[in-house]
């Protein structure tokens, strides 16, 4: 199953809008391998995956806390 959403505009022409399901996996990836590393124990390392998920999460209540 592809992820493309495809609609027509006014002009009859199609507009496709792609995921950016790729950049978030990276940046998953770059979290979890960094708050892994920061972390001790069996449960140190599950958190850190927890985080690696949300950290999207992280990112925006640390800039609107500026």
């Amino acid at each position: 199953m592809k992820m493309k959403k495809k609609w027509k505009d006014w002009k009859g022409t199609k507009v496709v809008y792609k995921s950016s399901g790729g950049v978030y996996c990276l940046g998953a990836v770059g979290a979890a391998i960094y708050y892994i590393q920061q972390s001790t124990g069996f449960w140190g390392v599950v958190i850190a995956i927890l985080k690696s998920i949300v950290w999207p999460a992280f990112l925006v209540y640390k800039l609107l806390g500026m």
